[in-house]
């Protein structure tokens, strides 16, 4: 389900294509798995400009129990790369958020995050323990979490990672997470008590709201795109959910 340009030609760094193939393994294990169109606007976003190249590549999906499965490949001037990943879940289905961000800059990634975000409040999830059990050890610079991602749980991971190894490690602790999710997917049944939907649809809202505090995308965006672009990219595209 990986288009030509992503697999061949454009996306040339070999971990984040690692972790895009897995994403595409994972998702392609979802019941009722359909594509979702999106503006040609949004799509695929090219400047072959010399000295301000960049490219933009979004798929989206949905699925049995989620409405929009986001990833966002992008590589800016050469040495920039990103991965951004959301699974949003549909409000009927109490289901987590898989949330994974990863920046690349030259052979250093200077951030890697990946959670399961709550969607409730206080409500036992049995994923949790699977999650605590996962094993976050060996990483040499773990990250604060920033002061807007209350959003996230307690079992969310924020490192840098500086060599293969700690590639490697974010890696298997990716895949375990997609698994914990895609698992709890094939058995999830609706959910329909109003009050439990409300719950679900206000939390998908403030993960959106509070993400798009984070202004070190919109500053990464207005170094090729105008402010506009930016505002309308970021709550259509990124963070739709308001």
């Amino acid at each position: 389900m990986l288009t030509d340009s992503l697999t061949k030609t454009k996306l040339i760094d070999p971990f984040i294509l690692s972790l895009v193939k897995n994403i595409d393994k994972k998702r392609s294990k979802l019941t009722e798995l359909e594509n979702i169109d999106i503006s040609p606007e949004f799509s695929n976003i090219v400047n072959d400009k010399e000295g301000n190249k960049f490219y933009i590549e979004n798929q989206f999906h949905k699925a049995k129990g989620f409405r929009k499965l986001h990833v966002e490949i992008a590589q800016f001037s050469g040495n920039l790369n990103i991965l951004h990943c959301v699974f949003f879940p549909d409000p009927l289905f109490d289901l987590p958020i898989f949330g994974l961000d990863l920046v690349k800059v030259n052979k250093l990634v200077s951030a890697a995050i990946v959670d399961l975000s709550p969607v409730s409040f206080s409500r036992t999830n049995k994923y949790e323990d699977k999650l605590e059990k996962i094993r976050k050890e060996g990483f040499s610079s773990v990250r604060k979490i920033p002061e807007w991602g209350t959003i996230f749980s307690k079992n969310v991971l924020f490192v840098s990672l500086i060599n293969q190894h700690e590639q490697d490690l974010f890696y298997e602790i990716v895949d375990k997470y997609l698994n914990i999710l895609i698992e709890l997917s094939f058995d999830i049944m609706p959910d329909i008590v109003n009050e439990r939907i409300e719950e679900r649809i206000n939390f998908q809202k403030k993960y959106c709201t509070q993400q798009m505090k984070n202004d070190k995308t919109s500053l990464v965006l207005q170094k090729y795109f105008d402010k506009d672009w930016v505002a309308k990219y970021i709550s259509e595209v990124l963070f739709d959910f308001q």
